[in-house]
């Protein structure tokens, strides 16, 4: 459940009884309790309203919070409902000291476009400066939307990884860029590369990956409802009709 405290481990755990906007708000801004923070700023960030102004600004707020746990769920949260005006907080993210907030932030990244989030992304799809394959894998499926040569040449490279993960995301992108698909054969994507006059002339329109699962057990009970599964589109701030 996206509003399930940290720990949680039983049913009567998660099935608290709904929070008001205003509990929420007033949780997420608690200075004195990292948990009230977290759990509250994660119930805005799922909320319809979400992407109030308001809301916005309490994210933003929360990028430096001294707890890694906040600072992950305001960077989820500036991606779900922010623009490329927030994508300067999700870049500076990348460099988090926590792994958790590093892996927000490259996926957050796949919901923002801008191009001044390549030369990031590019970065730390390197193994020698990242060395969580996570981050590597969000930041490789994140540069699929950004149809410039040096991004084709980057995650090229970037199948050189020596996690299985990172490689089949470089190659997912790779293959929604250009229409090709070489599977992870470095060679035969170096030999494409050199070889075609036009390297998007088969491309697809990118859309971010979301979280999608089929139902547990215990979700066919009357009362629990459907998993929280979202719906994916294009990044905000790209055109399709551009890409």
């Amino acid at each position: 459940m996206g509003n399930a405290p940290r720990g949680a481990k039983s049913l009567r755990d998660i099935m608290a009884p709904q929070t008001s906007p205003t509990t929420a708000a007033i949780l997420a801004t608690d200075e004195y309790n990292a948990e009230n923070r977290y759990r509250g700023t994660t119930m805005l960030a799922a909320a319809p309203f979400g992407g109030d102004p308001i809301y916005l600004e309490l994210y933003i707020d929360g990028t430096d919070d001294e707890d890694p746990g906040v600072r992950a769920t305001c960077i989820r949260a500036l991606g779900r409902h922010g623009d490329p005006a927030h994508a300067s907080y999700l870049i500076e993210a990348l460099n988090d000291e926590d792994r958790k907030v590093r892996i927000a932030a490259a996926r957050a990244l796949q919901r923002v476009h801008t191009s001044e989030a390549i030369p990031p992304l590019i970065r730390v799809i390197s193994e020698d400066n990242e060395t969580n394959a996570d981050v590597r894998a969000g930041a490789a499926d994140a540069l699929g939307q950004y149809r410039e040569p040096y991004v084709v040449q980057s995650l090229i490279s970037a199948l050189r990884d020596t996690r299985l993960v990172v490689n089949n995301r470089v190659q997912h992108s790779l293959k929604i860029m250009t229409g090709q698909d070489f599977g992870i054969d470095l060679g035969a994507w170096q030999n494409w590369y050199k070889s075609t006059d036009d390297l998007f002339a088969a491309g697809q329109i990118y859309t971010y990956p979301v979280f999608n699962r089929k139902k547990r057990i215990v979700e066919y009970l009357p009362f629990m409802g459907s998993p929280p599964n979202e719906t994916t589109s294009t990044p905000v701030g790209l055109n399709p009709t551009d890409d």
